[in-house]
């Protein structure tokens, strides 16, 4: 280890530290990719951790939307029709896959498949 990189972990900030274990664990799941570098419209699998859920309907139709945040990036998930998923809340673990939109400038999954994850140390 350099001293460089030494001296870069002791004056990390959390939200770094908690970004490189992120963006670690994200690699390490075959077929994921990094959720920065996902286009519009392409199909895409992910790994990463779920910062928030929120119920906000959509003309009418309840959808419940996460944050999934990899250490790269974050991306919207929405589930419409759904007002709750048992399993999606903050701080669990999941895997997910589906077709990326760009919403503005927020990518997004719509109905994606989801696989949910143990969470470190279970």
């Amino acid at each position: 280890m350099s001293l460089r990189t030494a001296l870069h972990s002791v004056l990390a900030s959390q939200e770094e530290i908690a970004a490189v274990e992120e963006r670690t664990d994200s690699s390490a799941q075959v077929g994921c990719i990094a959720a920065a570098t996902a286009g519009n419209r392409v199909q895409v699998e992910l790994s990463g951790v779920i910062r928030s859920v929120v119920l906000r309907p959509r003309d009418g139709v309840p959808a419940l939307e996460a944050e999934l945040y990899d250490g790269s990036a974050s991306i919207d998930l929405v589930w419409l029709g759904r007002r709750r998923i048992a399993g999606i809340e903050p701080g669990r673990r999941a895997r997910v896959s589906g077709l990326v939109c760009q919403m503005g400038d927020r990518a997004t999954i719509y109905n994606p498949r989801y696989e949910l994850r143990a969470r470190p140390g279970e």
